[in-house]
């Protein structure tokens, strides 16, 4: 059975484990007293940072011709851009602000294989503000699918200092595939062509992998708005 936690995530919750065995033995030794409050306040740290690196399975959306979220957290805003050379130069962005309380775990919008992988180092701005797109350390993945290309973006925040990307160029992921994690709060940025039917709008709260943000042109259900 695959353990529900990110594996970026082990070396931490070793390091606070063994940060709890040695306070305990320390409480132990000075006859507990004020020195159990030490492995107690590791302990929460051991909990939280396992809680933080959580990796749980999601229900990805059948179809060809949906596009999913590829990050939990919020939706910022949805606009058009240019400028994007892995798409032709002009997209539809869809912003998603993960707070550190979220899966921190990204996954691939849709199935395809990768053409383009990006890593830029950077500023460390606050993710929410809109220059944080191209000034903060980031890491790009470009998807080929057979709808049309997709393209990811890993944006580091005030606080994240760790991008880590698994696919690159040549590798196929299938829709809702892990593809990556930033630590400790940040954004990701989804870049999908302008002729495709955004169904989520600012202010919606998205699944990683499980709801779905867009589809492909002309196969959009009646109704519109979709999260």
């Amino acid at each position: 059975m695959r353990v529900p936690l990110a594996r970026e995530g082990l070396p931490f919750v070793a390091v606070c484990a063994v940060l709890v065995a040695a306070a305990l033995l320390w409480a132990r030794d000075g006859g507990w007293g004020v020195r159990s409050l030490a492995p107690a306040g590791f302990a929460v740290l051991a909990l939280f940072v396992a809680w933080f690196f959580r990796d749980p399975e999601r229900r990805i959306p059948g179809g060809a011709d949906v596009v999913v979220a590829p990050a939990d957290g919020k939706v910022m805003s949805v606009e058009a851009v240019d400028g994007e050379d892995f798409m032709a130069g002009t997209a539809t962005r869809v912003t998603i602000f993960l707070s550190i309380f979220n899966v921190h775990v990204q996954r691939a919008p849709m199935g395809g294989r990768v053409r383009h992988y990006s890593y830029r180092a950077g500023r460390y701005l606050a993710a929410w503000r809109p220059e944080a797109s191209s000034a903060n350390e980031r890491a790009s993945l470009g998807i080929e699918t057979e709808a049309g290309p997709v393209l990811v973006r890993q944006i580091a925040g005030l606080v994240a200092r760790r991008i880590v990307t698994y696919p690159r160029e040549g590798d196929s992921v299938g829709a809702g595939d892990r593809i990556g994690l930033i630590r400790f709060g940040s954004r990701v940025d989804l870049f999908v062509p302008p002729d495709w039917a955004v169904a989520v709008q600012p202010g919606d709260v998205v699944r990683g992998g499980e709801t779905i943000v867009a589809r492909v042109a002309g196969t959009a259900p009646a109704g519109g708005h979709e999260s």
